[in-house]
């Protein structure tokens, strides 16, 4: 926990009341979104007992399953749920736009909307993790055969998990996260765990909270009294009450769903976002021209060379997500100011047309002096980037102490144009308040890795072949291990689209990234 988390939760037991730590919202909020609240049967590994999805929040659909040990009943509910879920998702693969790639002299095509669903919290989104690897090899001919549904229903359930690992990515959102993002409350991380009470500190404070900790449950899991008291001697004697009294248990949870979804709204959206979105906009593209190709499903675990691709991504991801919060909101970009890795301060003087000639061509090199009253913890020689131009450099070429601070020399660079005089507005001009930071949005190349082929015996060497059956299995939970060889491609397409990209039509990203503190 930051310093000024701290200070917001101590605030937040003072005032009574959950204290903003964002400015602006960090997420994309659609405007058709899916919510689902899955719940499952304590004891039993991913047996699906309930589920209330939809896209109206006056008309809530619920699917139930009266008997969860029961396989068939597993699967009635699994081709219920996949008539839903991947309607709404296909809804989307319609409309497209040209999106420009290599600097405009080529162009691809583009969904211009992409689905997104809710859940109330990070379990629920596990559960689908779990629900999806559990039904996207199943066979829909044969013995155990499926709904044709099934399967599909897994792999748009593997995509949604497996975006929702990806920093910013919001084509799979859970409420708790999203809210604890935005507001800090007066209790622990692991008590805002509980959506119902979260809600309550924002909404309401805290006397609201402590009535909401006996309230019902958000899912997945139930709660224990009610599994002995209710749920157990209906499920027991099949009663046919069954699915209203999981309908009246998940309602509330429903209600709080869309309030929090009209609270996230209000507040204004950070300039980064739809950048992000774009993203998810490539990945949902991607992933829907891998379904009408015929590929296959993702497999059950990455080969050495795709999970470190996979972890390439998710590192370079979490690193420009965290610039990206930090650009875009003043309050979280304060936390860098905290520990040194930013620093304000006032523009005093400026030499907007100097020029360096020194080398074999002249080039537009201006130098401003900032005053800060900060500590100054960078060395000189440094570049710093300020959120107001982010694609100007400013090298520190001196720090001197001058009455209650510090002088600091920079040498700007960059987003000034082509000319030897600089455009209007690129260099800051005396008076203007500038925060500048060691982060920065710049490309970040990275190392190669080796082909899967060549994949050393010390990570267990080439994938084996791969044959026809390989990504089918017969029961639920149990089938073959699937090389993710034949994924691969996918997988790079995907990964393309997905995080990859700097930016929308840049080249694939492969190198390594840091995960910012």
């Amino acid at each position: 926990m930051s310093a000024l988390i701290a200070l917001a939760r101590a605030q937040a037991v003072a005032a009574g009341r959950a204290q903003p730590i964002a400015t602006v919202r960090h997420l994309h909020v659609h405007d058709h979104p899916l919510v689902l609240i899955p719940l499952v049967m304590a004891g039993e590994a991913n047996a699906p007992l309930a589920a209330m999805i939809g896209t109206d929040p006056a008309r809530p659909r619920l699917l139930a399953v009266t008997q969860p040990r029961n396989r068939d009943e597993r699967f009635t509910f699994a081709a219920d749920l996949a008539e839903i879920l991947v309607e709404y998702a296909g809804s989307f693969a319609t409309d497209t736009e040209d999106v420009a790639v290599d600097r405009g002299k080529d162009v691809r095509q583009r969904y211009v909307d992409a689905p997104q669903i809710w859940v109330p919290n990070p379990a629920g989104a596990d559960f689908l993790r779990l629900f999806g690897r559990s039904t996207r090899f199943l066979k829909t001919e044969g013995e155990y055969a499926v709904p044709p549904a099934v399967p599909l229903l897994g792999r748009w359930l593997t995509f949604f998990a497996n975006s929702a690992e990806v920093p910013g990515s919001s084509l799979l959102v859970n409420a708790v996260q999203s809210l604890g993002m935005h507001w800090a409350t007066g209790q622990s991380s692991a008590e805002d765990a509980q959506f119902g009470v979260q809600l309550a500190w924002i909404e309401s404070g805290a006397a609201a909270a402590r009535a909401a900790e006996n309230g019902p449950v958000a899912g997945p899991a139930t709660d224990p009294d009610f599994d002995n008291r209710v749920l157990a001697p209906l499920i027991e004697r099949q009663a046919p009450e069954l699915p209203q009294v999981l309908h009246d248990l998940l309602l509330p949870t429903w209600e709080r769903m869309w309030r929090t979804l009209a609270l996230l709204r209000r507040m204004p959206v950070g300039e980064r976002v739809s950048l992000r979105w774009d993203l998810d906009r490539d990945a949902f593209t991607a992933f829907v021209q891998n379904l009408n190709e015929g590929g296959p499903p993702q497999p059950r675990r990455d080969g050495a060379v795709a999970a470190a691709a996979r972890l390439q991504r998710l590192e370079n991801a979490a690193a420009r997500y965290a610039v990206q919060r930090a650009f875009d909101d003043p309050l979280v970009l304060a936390e860098y100011r905290l520990s040194g890795a930013a620093f304000a301060g006032v523009v005093t003087l400026a030499n907007p047309d100097r020029v360096d000639d020194s080398g074999r061509r002249p080039v537009l090199r201006p130098r401003i002096m900032v005053h800060t009253t900060e500590p100054v913890r960078v060395e000189p020689g440094t570049s710093l980037t300020s959120p107001a131009r982010p694609a100007q450099k400013a090298r520190i070429v001196s720090v001197s102490p001058s009455g209650d601070g510090n002088d600091v020399l920079l040498e700007l660079s960059g987003g000034m144009g082509r000319k030897l005089v600089a455009e209007p507005g690129s260099v800051p001009a005396v008076g203007e308040r500038l925060v500048l930071t060691t982060l920065s949005e710049a490309y970040r190349p990275g190392g190669s890795l080796p082909d899967p082929s060549e994949t050393p015996w010390t990570h267990g060497g080439p994938p084996a072949p791969v044959g026809p059956d390989a990504s089918g299995a017969s029961d639920i939970s149990v089938g073959p291990a699937v090389s993710g060889e034949p994924d691969q491609e996918q997988g790079d397409v995907v990964a393309a689209a997905r995080g990859d990209l700097q930016q929308p039509g840049a080249e694939l990203v492969t190198g390594p990234g840091r995960v910012l503190p």
